[in-house]
Order: structure tokens, then C-alpha cells, then sequence
């Protein structure tokens, strides 16, 4: 079943009103028929199952029929920081990021980022990283659309971070497995997490140590180089498999 995403405020009594792209979308490029099911998010862990009952104007208006809770949802919140790589990496890593379970990711530019952005072309990158967002979001039947944040600088992602229950920093120099394994099963019962992954050469050690600064957990993810695109996946994975619940 084909997923879209409203604002609350679309749905009104026993009926949503889906306009915008989803709308051209649904009519135009998928053309989805009158009486056809689909499934509708408000941005919550509500999910509703809907029935096409007409297009009007530039709006389509679907029926609810069923109202379920998502069981998309991991029970904690993860902000992934990732250290701005070259090329367009960031586009997959936003994507495999919000599959695995992320409900934030943060562009950081740090000491070795290659990547320069004037104001203009943060702005054009953030709209379309956005847009990677809700797709993967679509595609993997989250119940909520990830945000992909500002950019920041590493200073302030980890004032940022601060407030958050935990923070992971994978490491070349953090302890032996044995402890990363032990800091990994920790992330059971946290409400908010927080992931710092480098760019291309990683961390420089005096944001390791300012991380460590602000309380996060310095971890390994074995004896392989992991490339930055590799390295979020990584740890999120891990994260997803020690959260999931039945």
C-alpha cells in the first residue's frame, strides 16, 4: 500500500484531504483509481488506513477506514551527526539513516570537512535532503518524517547534543570490544541518543576529547577502516537491533 504524509490539521472528521505533490502524485503518476487503499501518516505514531473516495480541484479525499498505532517507531529518539563528507555522499547516508531508525540527522562540519558551503548552497542542500528524507521516509513506512537539521559547526553539534541521554563516539583509540558491547547495550531504556560520526579522516582528537567532554561514550566498531557512509550505518544498526521491540 502506497504512503503519504499530511499535516494533522488535514484530517478532519472521518476524512483527509491530501493536496500538493502527493496529490499530483497519487492522480497523475500513480494513478490511484477511486476506491483504492492507502496509508496515511500525520507525522505521529498514528497511522490511518484510508479508501480513495475522490479527486477534487487539487486535492484528493480519502475515507478513513481504520486508525492503527506505528509500530515503526523505535522507543528512543536518535540524532545522528554526521561530519559533512565529500561528493553526495550525505544523500545516502540520509537515506540508509532514516531506514535504520534515525528521527534526526545533523550535517557537521568539522576540523577535516573538505566541503565548503556559502549560505546559498546550505540552503539548496538542506531543501534536498529534506526531500531524501521524506522518500526513504515513504519507502520504509516510518510514521514520522526524519529531519535532516541545519548545519553546524562541531562546536555547536556538541552543544547541541548536550541535553541529550547519550552520546556515542566511535573511535580508533576507544577500548576493546568487549567495552563498546557493553556501552551499546546501555542504549535500552534511553529516551534521546545521540551518534557523532567523522568525514573522510574522522575526528581530530581534540573533538574526541570534547565530545568525551560533554559525556559521550567513545566506541569501537572493530579492526576494519570504516568509510563515513559505512561507519553511521553501522552504529545505527546496532543501535536498532539492541532498541527493537515486538
Amino acid at each position: 500500500m502506497y504512503r503519504f504524509f499530511v499535516e494533522r490539521s488535514a484530517c478532519m472528521g472521518d476524512c483527509i484531504r491530501i493536496g500538493g505533490d502527493d496529490w499530483n502524485h497519487m492522480k497523475n503518476v500513480l494513478r490511484l483509481k477511486c476506491g483504492e487503499q492507502i496509508t496515511v501518516s500525520d507525522g505521529t505514531d498514528r497511522e490511518y488506513i484510508c479508501e480513495i473516495i475522490e479527486y477534487v480541484e487539487t486535492e484528493a479525499v480519502v475515507k478513513i477506514l481504520d486508525i492503527l498505532d506505528s509500530s515503526a517507531e523505535l522507543p528512543t529518539e536518535i540524532t545522528l551527526y554526521q561530519g559533512f563528507p565529500k561528493g553526495d555522499k550525505m544523500e545516502l547516508i540520509i537515506q540508509k539513516a532514516v531506514e535504520l531508525g534515525a528521527s534526526r540527522i545533523v550535517p557537521v562540519m568539522t576540523k577535516r570537512t573538505i566541503v565548503k558551503l556559502d549560505a546559498k548552497k546550505a540552503e539548496k542542500k538542506l531543501e534536498r535532503y529534506n526531500a531524501i528524507a521524506l522518500s526513504a521516509a515513504k519507502q520504509s513506512k516510518r510514521g514520522v518524517i526524519p529531519v535532516v537539521d541545519r548545519i553546524m559547526t562541531m562546536k555547536e553539534a556538541l552543544e547541541d547534543a548536550r541535553g541529550l541521554e547519550m552520546n556515542l563516539i566511535p573511535y580508533e583509540d576507544a577500548k576493546g570490544m568487549q567495552h563498546s558491547k557493553e556501552v551499546l547495550r546501555q542504549v535500552v531504556g534511553k529516551k534521546t541518543l545521540g551518534i557523532f560520526i567523522g568525514p573522510e579522516g574522522g575526528f581530530e582528537e581534540a573533538e574526541v576529547q570534547a565530545a568525551i567532554g560533554i559525556g559521550a561514550e567513545c566506541i569501537t566498531l572493530g579492526h576494519r577502516i570504516l568509510r563515513t557512509e559505512t561507519a553511521g550505518m553501522t552504529v545505527l544498526s546496532i543501535v536498532m537491533f539492541e532498541l527493537e521491540q515486538d
